[in-house]
């Protein structure tokens, strides 16, 4: 990346790539192949390499060497003892492999296979041991087994999700080691991994997490959209920097959504409803479900999803004489169309949109309880449109995978101004800061993979994303009986365009021994124009460029002692692009009109194992991170937002996740991290008293999750569930004078029923009705630094139903 001079020195790489128009231009030139290319190809052989061992373990090679989604490797039981060595269809290589094996494939989709027990050996009514180790994940472009992969991956299955009730990034959270997720309310929040943070507050500074759906990232510099998680097969999060394979945005890592595709093969329907009862608060409810549909039989799908939910209210304000001001509404649907033309091609359309709702803000003042004071409503909207598509084309060596994609994100949120409303107007009673974001993304990703089993796996890929940012903010003067008064306004707009082209290849040099290479080459360019008018102020005009290029590089080595053992190192970069400052009535001094780049640079030593038969999987790792000149989102003294850099950090850190799946249904699942973060070379234009901590970033955080499942009749079961995660104390912000926050307990119980269609469960969230604060942050426009909190909700008792179809 282009840096500072004092900075050029520690840099890993500079190039020159490709230009826009050339790049684009191949981009184009792919499309054009993938649609002239035949169609009713034979079905790809693909070189196979399995040997000896359980079934399940043999159908996981089977589905990475084949690059295919498999689901329910666990329900066959017993041990192969042929293997599978040479030229195979997919469909030969399973026929072959299950050759007398107490189970059955049948293929539900292109690329996805579902494994289940023969009529005359039933599934086992609780889970099987070797389930914990039994999930595939795609967080690196290829289906791979997380335990056998050089980077921290941990994925939350659908049935995982479902029994602890998990319904967004924040509920998931808690059953992922070093995944925080910031309490600003619905709509509002920021993920964070390994404890890496920018601040409390969203601005222009892009995410440092990278949200995708599937293979389309979501989100650029706006508040996490929080979708809601239904229908999904699993949540896939990698922490750490993932620059070579996911670009600019990955600094902390990439949290992935990863949906349930159409079954080609079978209707398939089911409805779900939930109603919950808060202490001092109104009910909560919720209505989802999905309904799947094959066309046409093996070759045509669809798959619908779609939700309605309340979050009840549970604030009162006294100052505007509402009560349950808090409330919270959040709808959206998704439609998924697939297409297999035959055994080598695949095309899948996803159409999806979400709108949420606050009607007003989530903090409070010490003291208050469950009251506050403010003098106006403060409502957010959070809403998202997408519309993807997905080309796969197969050959026995290798995919093709291209995705491209709109994406419309657009929030919006209104604060009290009041306090510093004497800066802009003499003429108000009290005064609101509104402010907009439009993001419009247009992404291509196109990527070759191999496939097959050998000593060398190879991988590479060309990006090209378009974005457009429109933001305007204003300052409303507010009089009784009169229209809000215009007294200061911001119309801005960013233009972001990005091009990349990366790659990553693996060498098996010595049997265990696998040492792999990748980097990302980028250029990017941001324009940032901007009209600025105040009452007291003259008007003035913003139009400046701003350009990042350079080079991600990552390198790894590990080593596989025995089957289910892997200890590995890797060194991987992350970076975001700098960027422009054009708000305030009064202009940023012109060192401050900008902000640079940062990167961080990540140093890693892990070990994953497995014992007691597959029973028991621990993962642990060791990480440095080098973060050099941190963005962050800040406040002018007016509460005008703007970026700077805020210095560097320097984090220490280990984080672990054990899972052990024992006898008469018993699971247990532990994680923690623990990080020592030491901050340097303050920007003294910024503050002389920079904190040894990352904002919202606690030293310590850690969840426990014990479920206990039991047949009761031929057809129910009951699970028992218990979850708890503790939040650490830190810091709201960089500056060392400014409030801490957190050091909270987050607790859930619950019981389920669940038979072979109908299924009910009762929980109780916050059972110890604790209202510690877990986000010391609301309102910017707070100039006098009153404290500010974030309870958790209060007790709250809810059902669930659900019936399949």
């Amino acid at each position: 990346m282009d840096r500072e001079p004092r900075r050029r020195k520690r840099s890993w790489a500079e190039l020159t790539i490709l230009s826009r128009r050339e790049l684009l231009a191949a981009v184009a030139g792919v499309g054009l192949g993938l649609a002239s290319a035949p169609a009713h190809a034979a079905p790809a052989r693909i070189q196979f390499h399995v040997l000896p061992q359980t079934y399940a373990e043999a159908l996981l090679d089977v589905a990475q060497q084949a690059n295919i989604t498999l689901i329910g490797a666990g329900a066959c039981t017993g041990r192969s003892g042929l293997g599978l060595q040479g030229p195979y269809t997919v469909e030969q290589a399973l026929e072959r492999l299950l050759a007398g094996a107490p189970c059955r494939w049948r293929l539900i989709a292109p690329g996805a296979v579902e494994i289940s027990p023969l009529p005359e050996a039933p599934a086992p009514r609780l889970s099987p041991p070797v389930s914990v180790a039994e999930l595939l994940v795609t967080a690196t472009k290829r289906v791979r087994n997380a335990r056998e992969l050089a980077v921290a991956v941990t994925a939350v299955p659908r049935n995982d999700l479902r029994a602890s009730g998990a319904s967004d990034a924040a509920d998931a959270a808690g059953q992922l080691a070093g995944v925080l997720a910031t309490n600003l309310g619905p709509g509002r929040n920021k993920l964070l991994l390994r404890g890496l943070a920018d601040g409390a507050y969203t601005g222009r500074a892009r995410s440092i997490v990278a949200t995708y759906l599937d293979d389309i990232p979501i989100n650029y510099n706006a508040p996490d959209p929080d979708l809601r998680l239904v229908d999904v097969d699993r949540v896939e999060v990698a922490r750490g920097p993932q620059g070579a394979l996911y670009g600019a945005g990955s600094l902390g890592g990439v949290y992935r959504i990863v949906a349930r595709r159409p079954n080609l093969s079978a209707i398939q329907a089911e409805v779900r409803a939930t109603g919950a009862l808060t202490r001092s608060g109104t009910p909560s409810g919720a209505v989802e479900g999905y309904a799947n549909y094959p066309v046409f039989e093996d070759r045509l799908g669809l798959r619908l999803s779609a939700y309605q939910e309340i979050q009840g209210g549970y604030l009162d304000d006294i100052s505007q004489d509402r009560e349950n001001v808090d409330r919270t509404d959040r709808r959206g649907a998704r439609l998924i169309v697939l297409y297999q033309p035959d055994d080598n091609w695949s095309v899948s359309l996803t159409a999806a949109g979400q709108h949420l709702r606050s009607r007003d803000t989530h903090y409070t003042s010490p003291g208050l309880g469950l009251k506050r004071s403010v003098r106006i409503p403060e409502p957010h909207v959070n809403d998202i449109t997408l519309l993807t598509t997905t080309v796969k084309r197969s050959w026995g060596w290798g995919e093709l995978i291209a995705s491209g994609g709109y994406i419309r994100h657009a929030y919006s949120s209104l604060y009290d101004a009041t306090a510093t409303q004497d800066l802009y107007t003499s003429f108000a009673r009290t005064s609101a800061y509104s402010e907009r974001n439009r993001t419009r993304m247009l992404v291509q990703d196109v990527y070759l993979a191999s496939r097959g089993a050998g000593p060398f796996q190879w991988l590479g890929g060309l990006y090209g994303s378009d974005t457009r940012i429109h933001a305007p903010t204003e300052f409303l003067a507010q009089i009784p009986n009169l229209p809000n008064f215009h007294v200061y306004g911001d119309t801005r707009r960013d233009h972001v365009r990005e091009i990349a082209a990366y790659g990553e290849a693996s060498w098996m040099f010595a049997p265990g021994w696998t040492v792999a290479l990748g980097g990302r080459a980028f250029h990017i360019d941001t324009r940032t124009r901007s009209a600025v008018v105040a009452e007291r102020f003259p008007p003035r005009d913003f139009d400046r460029n701003a350009s990042t290029t350079g080079l991600s590089p990552k390198l790894s080595i590990q080593w596989e002692p025995g089957s289910g053992h892997l200890i590995y190192a890797v060194a991987s970069e992350g970076y975001r692009p700098g960027g422009l400052n054009s708000g305030g009535a009064v202009p940023l001094p012109e060192g401050r009109e900008t902000f640079r780049p940062d990167r961080i640079v990540n140093y890693e030593i892990g070990a994953k194992t497995r014992a007691l038969e597959g029973r028991l999987a621990l993962s642990a790792a060791v990480f440095y991170a080098d973060w050099e000149d941190i963005q962050t989102d800040q406040f002018r003294p007016s509460g005008i937002a703007y970026t700077t850099n805020a210095g560097d950090a320097h984090i220490l850190g280990v984080e672990s996740e054990l899972s052990y799946r024992g006898p008469y249904g018993l699971t247990l699942q532990l994680n923690g991290r623990l990080a020592r973060t030491r901050t340097s070379n303050p920007n003294r234009d910024f503050t002389n008293n920079l904190v040894h901590a990352l904002p919202g970033a606690p030293s310590t955080s850690a969840g426990a999750l014990v479920s206990w499942e039991r047949e009761i009749r031929d057809d129910w079961r009951l699970n028992l569930l218990g979850q708890v995660n503790y939040v650490g104390a830190s810091h709201v912000s960089f500056d060392a004078a400014a409030p801490r926050t957190g050091g909270y307990i987050r607790s859930k119980v619950s019981a389920e029923l669940v038979g072979d269609r109908y299924a009910v469960q009762v929980f109780l969230l916050n059972p110890f009705d604790s209202l510690n604060d877990t986000f010391a942050f609301g309102n910017p426009f707070n100039p006098n630094q009153i404290r500010q909190i974030t309870p958790l909700r209060p007790r709250t008792l809810g059902v669930t139903v659900s019936a399949a179809f």
